[in-house]
């Protein structure tokens, strides 16, 4: 990197549905921003890697030449086992898939309240991954594994993403008799997201075409990156419309109830719940042009009635932690246009239950609803959810998440330069 160039950040999206790239300079202007589906499927790790490697090829080369850092945004909970070298030990378990037959366990393990205390938690997909792969060296998340690809070791993880595997950020340490367990050496060494960790291995660097001395910063969720990105005031909140909905507010205290979760950033608490219901719902009965087009027929003013509760499958997080909870998608009316309406109407109203439970557990009231994602970029679905609301409701569509982690990985490089001239 020229000596006069401007030093840029990366940030990483893992979505459910594909990867994204976003390059920010230190005032926070974006430079350049990319994505592209998965190679293979979601659960392979592999994929990961592959994609990241084609979006970083993709960069101008001028641009990666000037990567001072980067950080990682992955889907909160996906979870895989790695063997002594980082390697998978298989497929991993997603954030959707709820392992109900280990709830019991996660109740003797975390404190009560605690988000591993739940069987929608991290910490039962732990449990199943350990009985799956007894043999195994450890277990990470997907940002995090991909966080040690890019180092070539895999012992790091962060505060968020740790969460619902049972790190307490209050106490500094694992909850309840987590950290005793034979297996606890499966677990991570926990950092705050925004640490940087070491600078890129040559053999990545080389693979991904960015600078040797960039330096790799511990990364978030994918819903808290995107809260970053909008950057909220007092007062806000914040709605990620992707496959599932994430709903986030900043906070004073952190709470604690089953299904919500309390980030530390900075001297706040970013606390919220994540549904299962949002747009994976939708693009089960229409693709991305037909809900488009029947959005145009919608009118607001006029309810369906309908009452639906649109979940892919069985099984809710938040507002309700309930792992058998079932969909309600019937009647369907013979019109399409109809029939979205009654589904985005009910998306509409578990968002409305979910800002009313943080309210009821001590979170200030919301003003007002900032929306990224996919979500965003529709207008009736916005009318929609702010009538429900009962308050404004502003779509943010250019904030992605990866330029959440961006502004994440360039914190950490301010904190790095901080450091060496201290």
């Amino acid at each position: 990197m020229s000596g006069g160039a401007t030093r840029l950040a990366l940030g990483v999206d893992l979505g459910s549905s594909g990867l994204r790239v976003a390059l920010v300079d230190p005032a926070g202007g974006l430079h350049h921003q990319a994505g592209c589906a998965y190679p293979g499927p979601f659960v392979q790790p592999r994929t990961w890697q592959q994609g990241l490697t084609q979006l970083c090829g993709a960069i101008p080369l001028p641009l990666r030449r000037r990567v001072a850092g980067l950080a990682v945004a992955g889907t909160s909970g996906t979870l895989v086992a790695v063997d002594t070298n980082g390697h998978p030990l298989g497929e991993a378990l997603p954030y959707n898939a709820a392992q109900p037959q280990w709830a019991s366990r996660c109740r003797q393990l975390a404190e009560p309240g605690h988000p591993a205390a739940s069987a929608s938690g991290t910490m039962a997909r732990a449990l199943e991954l350990q009985q799956r792969y007894p043999h195994a060296h450890g277990l990470r998340h997907q940002a995090e594994w991909l966080t040690g690809w890019l180092l070539d070791q895999w012992h790091w993880g962060d505060m968020h993403n740790s969460l619902k595997l049972g790190w307490d950020p209050v106490q500094g340490g694992w909850s309840g008799v987590i950290g005793s367990q034979p297996w606890s050496r499966l677990l991570p060494r926990v950092v705050r997201p925004g640490t940087a960790l070491g600078p890129l291995h040559p053999t990545v660097a080389h693979q991904l075409g960015l600078p040797t001395a960039a330096q790799v910063v511990a990364g978030t969720t994918d819903s808290n990156a995107a809260v970053l990105a909008v950057d909220p005031q007092p007062g806000d909140g914040v709605t990620v419309l992707g496959t599932t909905m994430a709903l986030k507010q900043l906070c004073p205290e952190p709470l604690q109830d089953a299904g919500v979760y309390s980030h530390p950033v900075g001297n706040q608490w970013l606390v919220g719940g994540a549904s299962n219901s949002g747009g994976g719902v939708l693009r089960q009965f229409f693709d991305s042009a037909t809900i488009a087009a029947l959005s145009r027929q919608l009118d607001p003013r006029y309810p369906t009635g309908l009452h639906y509760l649109p979940l892919p499958a069985p099984g809710e997080r938040f507002p309700v932690d309930d792992p058998r909870l079932m969909p309600r998608l019937e009647p369907r009316p013979v019109s399409d246009a109809l029939f979205l309406q009654g589904l985005l109407e009910g998306i509409a109203a578990v968002e409305a239950r979910g800002w009313a439970r943080l309210q009821v557990l001590g979170a200030p009231p919301v003003r007002r609803v900032l929306t990224v994602g996919g979500g965003a970029r529709n207008p009736v679905w916005r009318q929609l959810r702010q009538q429900a609301l009962g308050c404004p409701v502003l779509n943010r569509p250019h904030a992605s998440t990866a330029c959440g982690a961006a502004q994440l990985a360039r914190r950490g490089l301010a904190a790095v330069n901080c450091d060496a001239t201290t």
